[in-house]
C-alpha cells in the first residue's frame, strides 16, 4: 500500500484537503491530530514532557498547549527535544494504523515532512499552498493569533517554493471548488501510476 505524504505550510489548508481525498475513500492519518491525543494519552510522553518543560506543561491532566506553544516558538532547541520524544511515538502509533487499513494508498498529513528529512518515509509528496493574505487569515479565525504571530511562523517554516521543488504533486488552496478539483485530479493520477506499476 502506497503512502502519500500530504505537506503545507500553516494555514494552507492541509486538513481541509485531507477531509477532500477521505471523502474518495481514501484513509487519511493526521498527524499533528494524533499527536496532540497522545500528548494527552501516553505516561511516557506525559512525563517526559513534565521533565523538559516543567509541571506547567499540563494543567489538569490536559497538555498546556498554549505554555507550550509560547517556550518551543522561537526555540528550536527545545522544539527539537520535544519532536524527539513525541515523533517515535506517533510514527509507532501510524504504523500500528496502517495495518488495519484498505485501499490503493493512504493519506499521511503532516506539516513538517521537509523540515526533518522525512521524505524517504513516503512514495509521493502533495504539497499545499496558498496565498499569504488566506494564510494569515486562515490562522487568525482558528486560533485567535495575531496577525505578526502568524507572519513569524510562516517565516520560520520552509518556503512553498522549496517545497513545490521537492513534491510529486502541488494543490493551490485559494478557492475550495478548484481545490475539490485538483484532489481528484491527482487521486487519479496516483490510481493511474498504481495500476501501471502493477502490470
Amino acid at each position: 500500500m502506497k503512502i502519500i505524504g500530504l505537506t503545507g505550510g500553516i494555514g494552507s489548508g492541509k486538513t481541509t484537503i485531507a477531509h477532500f481525498f477521505r471523502d474518495l475513500g481514501i484513509p487519511v492519518y493526521i498527524a499533528d491530530k494524533e499527536a496532540k491525543a497522545l500528548m494527552n494519552r501516553s505516561k511516557v510522553i506525559k512525563r517526559k514532557l513534565i521533565q523538559l518543560f516543567g509541571k506547567q506543561a499540563y494543567i489538569d491532566g490536559q497538555l498546556n498547549r498554549s505554555f507550550i506553544a509560547q517556550c518551543i516558538f522561537n526555540n528550536k532547541s527545545l522544539l527539537s527535544k520535544m519532536n524527539a520524544i513525541v515523533h517515535p511515538k506517533v510514527a509507532s502509533h501510524f504504523r500500528q494504523w496502517l495495518k488495519k487499513q484498505e485501499g490503493p494508498y493512504v493519506i499521511k498529513e503532516a506539516a513538517v515532512i521537509f523540515e526533518n528529512q522525512l521524505q524517504s518515509q513516503y512514495d509521493l509528496i502533495i504539497t499545499v499552498v496558498a496565498e499569504e493574505k488566506n494564510r494569515i487569515k486562515r490562522v487568525m479565525q482558528r486560533d485567535g493569533s495575531t496577525e505578526e504571530r502568524v507572519k513569524a511562523i510562516i517565516k520560520n517554516q520552509l518556503s512553498d517554493e522549496e517545497k513545490i521543488q521537492r513534491s510529486d504533486f502541488v494543490i493551490e488552496n485559494n478557492n475550495l471548488r478548484d481545490a475539490k478539483k485538483q484532489v481528484l485530479n491527482i487521486h487519479n493520477c496516483i490510481l493511474k501510476k498504481i495500476a501501471q506499476e502493477l502490470r
